[in-house]
């Protein structure tokens, strides 16, 4: 009988280092920008090719632009996106750019604490000094709204932060977008969308036990998204095989439609009707170049 509680002491003991080892294991890089005067106009333009507005906006709830609290529902339990308004206490107006460029590429916030990856941080990552200017000169713009940001609901043991940590270490990747000097500037433009700000892959790409996506299956459609629905392939071989063209891609992305009429529902209705039908016809012709002439570039 003592020996088992000796073992369980020790184990409790053994999980409470390991805890407080985890708070305190430091994550993220310092940031200097060589760009800090953004575009406003551009900016608002990249938040909604990035989904900023679709998620930070409870539009159903009568939620105030960007004031957060749309629910995600996943296996992990129920995230909410926070208050991205210049109110100081609930939002990120005691924030600075700097804080911004982090949390935005890193996924890891003022306190240095990381960030769920239901925030799409890793796509991020490709983001430009430019980008981040224009952004936060965007988001300068939007009223602040006194709203706190509603707490996740999260089973055990997800609800501790700290052990994203540990996530990051095994699945988060640093690499960028490799040169491709060989391809059109709609090719890299599309690139850039796609594994960039419109994080396609989010939910187009499967996901393993520990929610992170399978980097060889890039872009192969998923049978689990948050909302319990599916996603389909949209790799090149797919897409061909289905009768995709370069016009009826782009005609998706503006109008929701499918190639037989079938109108898009589900999450990539309101990808369509929050983000991609507000994109210009250039960078919608240039989604669908990536994507029908990626050949084997994907993952």
């Amino acid at each position: 009988m003592k020996t088992a509680i000796g073992v369980a002491a020790l184990v409790l003991v053994l999980a409470g280092a390991g805890a407080v080892g985890l708070s305190v294991w430091p994550i993220g890089t310092a940031v200097t920008l060589a760009e800090r005067n953004g575009d406003a106009r551009r900016g608002a333009y990249l938040a909604r090719m990035a989904g900023c507005i679709a998620c930070h906006t409870d539009v159903k709830g009568g939620g105030k632009p960007l004031a957060g609290g749309l629910a995600l529902k996943t296996r992990f339990g129920t995230f909410f996106s926070p208050n991205l308004t210049r109110d100081a206490d609930h939002g990120i107006g005691g924030w600075s750019i700097e804080d911004f460029a982090r949390a935005v590429r890193q996924g890891v916030s003022p306190d240095g604490d990381p960030y769920y990856p239901a925030f799409p941080y890793p796509f991020y990552a490709v983001l430009s000094d430019k980008d981040i200017a224009d952004l936060w000169a965007a988001f300068r713009t939007v009223p602040a709204v006194a709203e706190p940001s509603k707490p996740h609901e999260l089973s055990f043991p997800y609800g501790f932060r700290s052990g994203v940590k540990l996530w990051r270490a095994a699945f988060l990747s640093d690499a960028g977008l490799a040169e491709a000097p060989d391809r059109s500037d709609a090719w890299r433009r599309g690139r850039y969308i796609v594994k960039g700000p419109a994080h396609c892959g989010a939910c187009h790409t499967p996901r393993n036990f520990a929610g992170a996506r399978d980097a060889e299956l890039a872009l192969h459609g998923s049978d689990a998204l948050p909302d319990g629905g599916k996603s389909p392939p949209i790799t090149t071989a797919a897409l061909k095989r289905n009768g995709w063209t370069h016009n009826d891609i782009a005609y998706a992305l503006k109008t929701g439609l499918a190639p037989d009429g079938d109108a898009f529902g589900g999450s990539m209705g309101d990808v369509v009707r929050h983000g991609t039908s507000f994109l210009t016809a250039g960078d919608r012709k240039a989604i669908a170049t990536y994507l029908l002439d990626e050949d084997e570039e994907q993952p």
